[in-house]
């Protein structure tokens, strides 16, 4: 089982990078297992991850095995106690996502509009947590708090983070946090007619036929 997961963390790291969704050595991607969670480590591109070097942390974000972890395994640790169910985060600095977490006038309680039915399923709500530079472990209270209310959040001039019960499901909703930035950046100077509340929510379970 963890060699499965260890060579779908690879491959996915690899498309994000081949797609232009990651760049350089940003990004990172984890994978919850009974004993803690398998992340990327540091100072490591997505695009070039050997699935036999990924780094073992603890929920309480001790690094237990593999590789150092990459700086921001404290944030991965953080959404796994807040989410039980959850078993991936993938955490990514895509250039739209990123764009519209440095933007003075969104919402910090929900950057964007339910813009199309697949965001409204996917994310729903994306709230913007306050800016801390890289690796600033004073993040790990606020992202957990965050964490409990949402699976998917902005960090301030940073990027997205997603949450979710698979890998292929977080990257999904990561995918849809950047597809959705660059719609809003495109309209942003246009009026626009976001999903009503009622059409959001009969796009949930029961919600609708």
């Amino acid at each position: 089982m963890s060699g499965d997961i260890r060579r779908q963390i690879a491959a996915l790291g690899a498309s994000f990078h081949a797609r232009r969704l990651t760049h350089g050595r940003t990004g990172n991607i984890s994978a919850r297992l009974d004993d803690g969670f398998l992340v990327t480590p540091t100072g490591k591109s997505l695009g070039d991850l050997d699935s036999d070097e990924l780094s073992l942390v603890a929920l309480d974000g001790r690094h237990l095995d593999g590789p150092r972890p990459s700086k921001e395994a404290f944030l991965h640790a953080a959404v796994y106690r807040a989410r039980p169910g959850a078993r991936a985060v993938v955490h990514l600095h895509s250039t739209h996502a990123v764009a519209v977490s440095c933007h003075a006038d969104i919402d910090p309680a929900d950057a964007l509009p339910l813009l199309t039915a697949y965001y409204a399923m996917r994310v729903g709500r994306l709230p913007v947590l306050p800016y801390h530079a890289p690796g600033d472990t004073a993040l790990e209270p606020v992202a957990e708090a965050a964490a409990a209310c949402d699976h998917a959040f902005l960090l301030a001039n940073h990027g997205s983070i997603a949450a979710a019960p698979d890998l292929a499901t977080a990257a999904d909703i990561a995918e849809e946090i950047e597809e959705t930035a660059r719609l809003w950046l495109l309209l942003h100077s246009q009026p626009t007619r976001p999903l009503t509340p009622i059409q959001a929510a009969a796009l949930q379970p029961g919600g609708g036929r």
